[in-house]
């Protein structure tokens, strides 16, 4: 693991052990990698939703087609046991 080092202002310090201290992190290198992780995930939603917003429009769905698509989620939890 690499190790990174950071300057923050004493009341974004503050604030940060206050987060790991309330929040039940180990450490400040926890919480800090923590928003990373989300701040990656909404990053990538974000991509998602971008795409899926300059896609060709499909059919309509109705509610068959989310029953079929939770009878396909069902068929793929019941494979992987």
């Amino acid at each position: 693991m690499s190790t990174m080092n950071i300057s923050l202002p004493e009341g974004l310090k503050d604030f940060v052990d206050q987060q790991v201290a309330e929040r039940g992190y180990a450490t400040s290198s926890e919480y800090v990698r923590e928003l990373i992780r989300r701040d990656q995930d909404r990053l990538h939603l974000r991509g998602l939703l971008v795409a899926g917003a300059v896609s060709r429009p499909t059919r309509p769905v109705d509610a068959a087609y989310f029953e079929r698509l939770r009878a396909r989620v069902r068929k793929g939890a019941i494979a992987r046991r």
